[in-house]
């Protein structure tokens, strides 16, 4: 028996989400479905059943207060139980769960809720000590003079309104017991009446991403494709009824949801979570490469190395038999790829490569987003339906190997250099925290090769010495030409994805190296 005909057929069966928290419910029951240890709230824990009662009273809520199928509601949360009661109580009903990230703020924030077009928000009082009501007020000052049922507020014009928790809540926002008071007037039977009106093909959910060098980006997932990779991500895991499963990284981005929250549910595991993420503040959620160190802890703790993935595909799509090669470091070997993807590498006319050619990952097929909201598809999507990632990868034979990505491979003296593998042969060198590898202009070679680099405390670096060890490893064209030691304190980060701004890291390299 294959771990997939294990799930029990309601569960392999649910293609929406209130088919699953209803089946969930009905087979896991009293089982926890989430333990959630917090470090400036409350503990607490959920069963399947408790979370699928609550999210049906939000859904219920909800609904008297007009939301229906389309509508688009908001929510800032941690990795708690009220999130995945937002998840479910907000798509059940066929409207689109938007969760935000829990980072952003001002502007950003702001930017966010407009792009969006949320028509309202469920907001978390507080986080790790931070209070999520002043930032919403200091990015949308109105909210604390503005009074009346809805919000009209040209900065956000679709936003009618927030409910958060708390005796001193500002005017502009309400009591989040309001949507629960609310679920009196919708009956169980109604609300059933129109679950059984969403289908598969209804979008789900809306998951906001940024790269280093892109404004965020609201990726569509609906309700068939992200309930079958939550089942064959869990198979891929090992997961069973009662396990316990970490969730490591933030569940507003696609690794805590569709490696974390979503699988656990399916397969009626225990998701440990707590307020303050591993992956909130780790290197692997920065964006940069893992250190020697790193790759040796995730290789005896591994049964799948993981290839490539995002946000647009669900999560990974790729897996190797090996964990990393010393040649190609800074993702596994590309062996195998999982169903219902459709892959290719090709160069910019969309013609597959030749072994040993680079050209771009480019993906289709179930799993893989019907669109970007409010970005026309031609601007992601090649004309018979792939979705171009941005990843540079070079064929051998069966097996993918990727190189780097399109917007960071620098071209010096007509070489491709990958900043990943630089920055993995700087990081083994002792004393070297972090590296940052960029291309800054330069009229000689195209683009100079240069790298800032944060050190241990204390450690004044020698670059002398570090770039003869770097030589004894690398070709000579991929030597960073210059280098700059930087706090880490200085390293730019994109709020919006904890990600290292890589535009910003060149533009501080300029600066310190005189070259503007």
């Amino acid at each position: 028996m294959t771990p997939l005909e294990q799930l029990p057929q309601e569960i392999e069966n649910a293609d929406t989400s209130a088919k699953l928290v209803r089946a969930a419910a009905a087979i896991y029951g009293d089982d926890v479905a989430i333990d959630f240890t917090g470090d400036t709230v409350p503990s607490e824990s959920k069963t399947f059943r408790e979370l699928e009662r609550e999210s049906a009273t939000l859904a219920r809520g909800l609904l008297a207060r007009g939301v229906g199928k389309g509508s688009r509601v908001g929510f800032i949360s941690s990795n708690n139980p009220q999130f995945a009661v937002n998840l479910m109580g907000i798509s059940r009903i066929g409207a689109v769960a938007v969760p935000i990230s829990t980072l952003i703020m001002g502007k950003e924030l702001v930017r966010v809720f407009r792009q969006s077009d949320i028509s309202g928000l469920i907001l978390q009082r507080s986080i790790l000590g931070k209070d999520l009501v002043e930032r919403v007020c200091d990015a949308l000052p109105a909210l604390r003079e503005v009074r009346g049922d809805q919000l009209w507020l040209k900065e956000v014009p679709y936003l009618r309104w927030i409910v958060s928790t708390g005796a001193d809540l500002p005017p502009g926002i309400g009591q989040l017991d309001t949507l629960a008071g609310a679920a009196t007037a919708v009956s169980e039977e109604h609300l059933a009446e129109v679950e059984s009106e969403v289908a598969p093909t209804d979008q789900m959910i809306e998951i906001y991403t940024s790269g280093s060098m892109a404004m965020p980006k609201g990726v569509r997932h609906n309700h068939g494709p992200t309930l079958y990779r939550s089942r064959y991500l869990g198979a891929m895991a090992d997961l069973e009824r009662g396990r316990d499963a970490t969730v490591h990284m933030p569940m507003f981005w696609v690794g805590g949801l569709i490696m974390g929250l979503l699988p656990h549910w399916t397969w009626g595991a225990r998701s440990i979570a707590a307020e303050k993420t591993a992956g909130s503040n780790n290197r692997t959620a920065i964006g940069t490469v893992l250190t020697k160190e790193d790759m040796e802890r995730m290789a005896a703790t591994q049964t799948v190395y993981w290839g490539l993935g995002m946000t647009e595909t669900l999560g990974p799509y790729s897996y190797g038999d090996e964990f990393r090669l010393p040649e190609r470091p800074s993702c596994a070997p590309m062996d195998h790829f999982a169903p219902r993807y459709d892959i290719r590498v090709a160069d910019e006319n969309g013609v597959p490569v030749k072994d040993g050619e680079v050209g771009e990952m480019q993906v289709r097929g179930y799993p893989v987003t019907p669109g970007l909201h409010k970005i026309e598809r031609d601007q992601y999507f090649t004309p018979d339906g792939y979705y171009k990632t941005g990843d540079m990868c070079t064929v051998e034979g069966k097996r993918v190997h990727f190189v780097g990505r399109d917007g960071d491979m620098i071209k010096s003296a007509s070489s491709n250099v990958s900043p990943a593998e630089v920055e993995l042969e700087l990081q083994s060198i002792a004393g070297v925290v972090n590296a940052y590898v960029v291309g800054i202009p330069d009229h000689d070679r195209g683009q100079l090769v240069v790298a800032a680099v944060t050190a241990r405390e204390g450690v004044s670096l020698d670059f002398g010495e570090i770039e003869g060890e770097l030589r004894k490893n690398l070709s000579s064209f991929k030597i960073p030409r210059a280098f700059v030691q930087i706090q880490q304190s200085e390293v730019p980060m994109v709020q919006t994805s904890n990600k290292v701004s890589r535009r910003d890291i060149e533009k501080l390299m300029i600066e310190r190296l005189g070259r503007a």
